[in-house]
């Protein structure tokens, strides 16, 4: 449950971790360093305090509100916390607990320090996160203000720009920045570009000009240039947020005073050297081949008989269970297990009871819980679009894909099924099975079902799947259906997956890290797709050069007193 601020200390925790211990994204409001949550219906307020010695590692501080992928953990918890636990709350205020600085944005010790792919995976993760905050406001009408008291530079505007109100003091000081370019030599890397000129329609020349201005701009002519929405003085700014937030509470749909959260309890996980075990999922390494197979296991016991009995299960309900264990897994793999590069996804369970917890889904939807779980599903599923990992999913004798876990087989790159019985199991051939949630209720990045996205050049076939749903496919069906990348008798089986499992761990990770994420994506560009695909790209490349990491690079040589020494060669 939320720890009002008033009741536990913004910066008691336990101490940060050692360097090399691995990276945990469980945590929960009394662990916090770096956020209060306050809860005040209809209103919550998220307020940023980083505690400097709290960062993810101990080699540099987090002066100035600045932040590293530890802070960004507990802001994420917080928003799925405030989703699933307080369906009271239909607004959300960021604001500061610093009262001269909002937010300096990503710690550039931090990035200096930090190899190059923990740079690109701290900024996947933020963007996710600020993505996740749209997506309160967009999918569980909880609308976000931000409160900008101080400086909100980099990071600490784009943060801001993920909401739906920018609220900026107007007393002379308080300024925002995207300063990354003629002070860092990179890129704003969570999203400033794109929702500057896609979601708030700045002019491009302005932005061009703010987004090379080192000091920023404050006041009137940061309303004028539409970068925030309201200017309140520091006499009446607590009044003006508070009276906006209520103004964005109000066309909230959320159910509000009366109605019972979840809790989300600490999550189940066992970890060892091998792999992850987790109630409903289990994921075991081969470290020789490159590989992580994730079992999802199926429901054991019947999906409740109505909404109440669903929020009576809580966390322990089955969809949500298996959304929590599978994104903690993903995020894991991601910063902990880098040469993990080939994801296999299996199932085991009873596929009519996958099926029948979709239709308890779709027959629900207009519940505020179950709207919650469906929009936690697609941002999972969003997490393993985006991972830099080949996606392969094996349907075989036992499998349960069905409706939901069928998106994993959608997802993946390469899926293959097996055609009839393996002797000495005891499980029929596998079947596949489509339900509604296939088509529509969890789209990709792009803003289609991945069945429309693999389908993009045959509508009909589209159609014709969609004629399908309920049925349950054998392998010739689903394979004629166009489902799965191909099907493999018995005599086959063994050798041809191993044989593309070893083939896939032969090629160069780079090349298949932009190969993937070129395949995946068909369809239009949303700012979404120009997020993770333009920004990213473009960052992860700066982020190699030596004008940023070189030894006379401007994040090396940020705070020395020296000024970076930039190659003018363009590339």
């Amino acid at each position: 449950m939320s720890v009002p601020a008033s009741s536990a200390p913004a910066h008691s925790a336990t101490p940060a971790p050692k360097s090399m211990e691995p990276i945990d994204f469980r945590t929960s409001p009394e662990r916090y360093r770096h956020w209060r949550l306050r809860v005040e219906p209809p209103l919550a307020y998220l307020t940023l305090d980083v505690a400097e010695d709290g960062g993810l590692r101990d080699t540099y501080t987090l002066k100035q509100n600045s932040y590293d992928l530890a802070v960004d953990i507990e802001l994420y918890d917080a928003t799925q916390r405030l989703r699933f636990e307080h369906p009271e709350v239909k607004a959300v205020v960021i604001d500061s607990g610093k009262g001269r600085v909002f937010c300096a944005g990503a710690n550039i010790q931090m990035l200096g320090q930090s190899g190059h792919e923990h740079k690109v995976n701290f900024c996947k993760f933020t963007n996710e996160t600020r993505l996740a905050i749209e997506d309160a406001s967009a999918g569980s009408a909880q609308r976000y203000l931000c409160a900008v008291s101080g400086t909100a530079a980099g990071g600490g505007y784009e943060l801001a720009l993920a909401t739906d109100w920018i609220v900026l003091a107007d007393d002379g000081n308080s300024a925002i920045s995207l300063p990354e370019v003629p002070l860092l030599g990179v890129l704003p890397g969570t999203g400033g570009l794109t929702r500057l000129v896609d979601k708030r329609k700045v002019r491009r020349d302005r932005a061009d000009v703010f987004c090379t201005v080192e000091e920023g701009i404050k006041g009137q002519r940061a309303l004028e240039w539409n970068l925030v929405d309201e200017l309140a003085s520091r006499t009446r700014f607590d009044q003006a947020v508070k009276a906006r937030a209520l103004e964005l509470a109000a066309t909230s749909d959320r159910p509000g005073a009366g109605a019972h959260g979840v809790a989300l309890d600490s999550l189940e996980r066992e970890a060892t050297a091998s792999g992850l075990v987790y109630p409903h999922l289990r994921v075991d390494f081969d470290r020789e081949l490159g590989v992580a197979r994730l079992q999802i296991q199926g429901p054991d016991r019947d999906p409740p008989g109505d909404v109440e009995a669903m929020t009576a299960e809580g966390a322990r309900f089955w969809p949500l269970a298996l959304a929590r264990a599978l994104d903690d897994a993903i995020l894991h793999l991601r910063v902990n297990e880098t040469r993990l590069g080939l994801l296999v996804f299996t199932s085991a369970g009873d596929l009519e009871r996958v099926a029948a917890h979709d239709t308890f889904l779709e027959r629900n939807a207009g519940h505020w819980l179950t709207r919650e779980i469906l929009l936690y599903w697609k941002r999972v599923l969003k997490r393993v679009d985006l991972s830099a990992r080949t996606l392969f999913a094996l349907v075989e004798p036992g499998s349960c894909f069905a409706g939901l876990v069928a998106e994993l087989v959608f997802a993946a790159d390469r899926a293959y099924m097996l055609d009839g019985e393996l002797e000495g199991n005891p499980h029929p051939a596998p079947r596949l099975r489509l339900s509604a949630l296939n088509f529509g209720t969890l789209p990709m990045g792009n803003g289609l079902s991945r069945l429309e996205t693999r389908f993009l050049g045959e509508p009909a076939r589209y159609a014709a799947a969609r004629e399908r749903v309920g049925e349950e496919l054998d392998a010739e069906a689903a394979d004629a259906a166009g489902l799965v990348t191909g099907i493999m008798d018995e005599i086959d089986w063994e050798d041809e997956i191993r044989i593309a499992l070893e083939e896939r761990a032969s090629f160069s990770a780079d090349s298949l890290t932009g190969l993937e994420a070129n395949l995946r994506f068909a369809g239009p560009e949303t700012m979404e797709t120009k997020i993770f695909g333009r920004l990213s790209a473009w960052q992860n490349w700066i982020f190699q050069r030596p004008n940023a990491v070189g030894a006379e690079g401007a994040l090396k040589r940020y705070g020395t007193g020296l000024r970076p020494a930039f190659d003018p060669q363009r590339v």
